[in-house]
């Protein structure tokens, strides 16, 4: 598989009053072609940062860094933002808002919405764009005719379709999806996944899967990311991760999600909360929370280990990692950590 995206030790760093804020802190990730990567984690761990950094959407004086990042070879840092927003944006990489609601302009038809969009990075006439529109409504579920509605005439589920469409309008080679399903119903996300797995099949593209619902990430990723207070915990294929995660983080997620399969299982919150990123966290990142800490994770930075070539953990506990398990299934086993007293 070719790699399409490939970001190494990528820093992004805010500056405030009170301090530098890490909110990306060292994140490598690659995606490859047609792959559907998800990175997890708690709010405020960084996911969105890192979309705004790949699409250029942060404040003016943040401070980025990366030892590479680069997207089909070309290097995304070197590149100035007109190239970058008349080459890649919407044309290779383009998004899936969070709130698809505020993302609509309310006086605005959706159909001239999208046809805007696709007008602004090609020179396609209009009604070539028009036909496109009907096209891309037709491959999210939704009828020609509300191509001349208003997004107030939409429920939540077509606003967020109607979003997938624009996202596809262009044919990028990578779509970013922040929370497709969030603020949705159960019985509308159900069908919002269903419809991305369909256009999945359709469509021949890569996406970036931005979520904390565990349960979209399972259904939908290729490849699984662990992300915790600014800084990728493991990372492994959909099925590794949850039959064998190996980082203290990963396995308190899976104790703390219903089962189906394990209908009687207790489940088991991770106490506590992630750390201020102000200023230097010498150890890992997690040692405040985790139950199994000691003098090394306190103050030395795990390194990133492969345990297979898909499998990265960054701990320092991985050759213990059968005795975690059976360990982070305790309930006891988090009412001694840190945390916790």
């Amino acid at each position: 598989m070719a790699t399409l995206l490939e970001i190494e030790n990528l820093k992004v760093h805010y500056q405030t009053e009170q301090g530098r804020v890490k909110a990306n802190d060292g994140i490598s990730l690659s995606i490859g072609e047609n792959e559907v990567v998800g990175i997890a984690g708690e709010s405020g761990c960084g996911k969105t940062t890192l979309i705004k950094c790949l699409l250029r959407l942060l404040p003016p004086r943040t401070q980025i860094s990366a030892d590479r990042m680069t997207f089909k070879g070309q290097e995304l840092l070197a590149m100035k933002d007109r190239e970058f927003r008349t080459q890649l944006q919407w044309n290779e990489i383009s998004l899936v808002p969070q709130s698809a609601q505020n993302s609509l302009d309310p006086v605005y038809k959706v159909g001239d919405q999208i046809i805007e969009a696709i007008e602004a990075h090609t020179d396609m006439p209009r009604k070539a764009a028009r036909d496109r529109v009907a096209e891309l409504f037709n491959i999210v579920g939704l009828q020609k005719s509300l191509t001349a509605s208003y997004p107030h005439e939409f429920s939540g589920g077509m606003r967020q379709r109607a979003m997938i469409a624009m996202a596809l309008a262009l044919e990028p080679s990578l779509i970013v999806m922040d929370e497709p399903t969030t603020g949705l119903d159960v019985l509308v996300q159900e069908r919002i996944i269903r419809k991305l797995l369909e256009i999945r099949a359709q469509v021949k593209c890569s996406i970036l899967l931005i979520t904390h619902d565990i349960s979209v990430i399972a259904e939908m990723s290729d490849r699984i990311g662990i992300m915790y207070a600014g800084r990728m915990m493991e990372i492994a294929e959909a099925e590794e991760m949850f039959d064998h995660p190996y980082h203290p983080y990963s396995l308190g997620l899976k104790n703390a999600f219903p089962s189906i399969k394990e209908l009687d299982r207790e489940l088991i919150s991770i106490p506590g909360s992630p750390p201020n990123l102000i200023g230097d966290i010498p150890g890992c990142i997690f040692e405040k929370r985790c139950p199994f800490v000691d003098g090394q994770c306190e103050t030395e930075r795990p390194a990133e280990e492969w345990i297979t070539p898909q499998h990265m953990v960054a701990c320092h506990k991985t050759a213990d990692v059968e005795k975690l398990r059976l360990l982070a299934g305790e309930k006891s086993t988090w009412q001694s950590s840190k945390s916790a007293t």
